[in-house]
């Protein structure tokens, strides 16, 4: 009779496990779905406004892998507690914008609208990209999912996403993008572009920012600190210049929020001043502190080479 060995006693609980909590995660999405679909009306701030299966499964299994994928990680290459914190916190904050009724005021306000893009593309990004999570959750996936991360078409589409001359292109241009009047106007009545606007922004914030606040020379990063540093400077006054526009006009560009109620009894050109200035001061703020961990990472960079040198 074969014996059965610990190690695979071991693969069989985790796979057990594994098929546990994902059961779990449906179970609890389909209550949710359900909630939202029956009970709107009766349901708390914090719960969703209009659940989205794609938003609660990507938070979700994010999440499940990460924590699976430091378990198995060695000691030493587990990402730091702060590390954990921030991307903890960042994956928080984009699932809050998203799937809770800050969503339903973003759909009738200007300036919560863009508050919510801030979170997306600058706040909850930066929080992601910095923890540097991409190790955890690879070691936490599936092994049939494992390939799919490092397959030829993937690593294409990341390498054109975070190509230095592409990166902020991407990053500006789809601010300015989903804020043309007319298109916005479009967006904002379609469900289907509607979210796929939340999610470009998300998506992109989290590429452009994990190309800047990776905390590793070049290589094996992608680009050296001083390119990174040249990146943040070009987005800024971009970014800059629309907020500005924006929160100094005297025109109402956005319609569809009257057509639609605006939530709270205020000036449609004070709705938009404030959508403005959110553009315009948080998000140089973001810029700068993404400066400023560049140039430490730059620092810390060359203290270790003068460690190892001296060595």
């Amino acid at each position: 009779m074969s014996t059965i060995s610990a190690a695979e006693v071991s693969f069989a609980n985790r796979s057990r496990g594994a098929w546990l909590a994902y059961a779990a995660l449906l179970a609890m999405g389909a209550v949710l779905s359900i909630l939202c679909r029956f009970f709107p009306a009766d349901l708390p701030f914090w719960m969703p406004w209009e659940f989205s299966w794609p938003v609660f499964l990507v938070t979700a299994l994010s999440l499940y892998w990460y924590i699976c994928g430091m378990s198995r990680l060695p000691y030493a290459e587990r990402p730091s507690l702060w590390r954990q914190s921030t991307f903890f916190a960042g994956l928080i904050a984009i699932y809050a914008v998203l799937q809770t009724h800050v969503d339903y005021y973003a759909q009738h306000m200007f300036f919560v609208h863009r508050a919510q893009h801030f979170v997306l593309h600058h706040v909850g990004a930066f929080l992601v990209a910095i923890a540097m999570p991409g190790q955890a959750i690879l070691a936490g996936m599936p092994d049939f999912l494992r390939p799919v991360a490092y397959s030829k078409p993937v690593r294409k589409v990341v390498d054109f996403i975070q190509h230095p001359a592409v990166a902020p292109v991407l990053f500006v241009g789809l601010i300015y993008l989903w804020l043309i009047p007319a298109f916005h106007t479009r967006v904002m009545l379609d469900l289907n572009l509607y979210n796929l606007m939340n999610w470009s922004m998300a998506i992109n914030g989290i590429f452009f920012w994990s190309l800047i606040l990776d905390h590793r020379p070049r290589p094996p990063a992608r680009l050296g600190f001083g390119m990174r540093a040249l990146l943040v400077i070009a987005v800024e006054p971009l970014q800059m210049a629309l907020g500005a526009i924006l929160s100094l006009s005297s025109a109402d560009f956005y319609p569809v929020y009257r057509i639609c109620g605006r939530i709270w009894d205020i000036p449609a050109l004070s709705d938009q001043h404030y959508g403005g200035l959110i553009i315009w001061l948080p998000s140089t703020m973001t810029s700068l502190a993404g400066m400023i961990c560049v140039l430490v990472f730059m620092r810390l960079s060359e203290e270790k080479a003068e460690r190892e040198a001296h060595a």
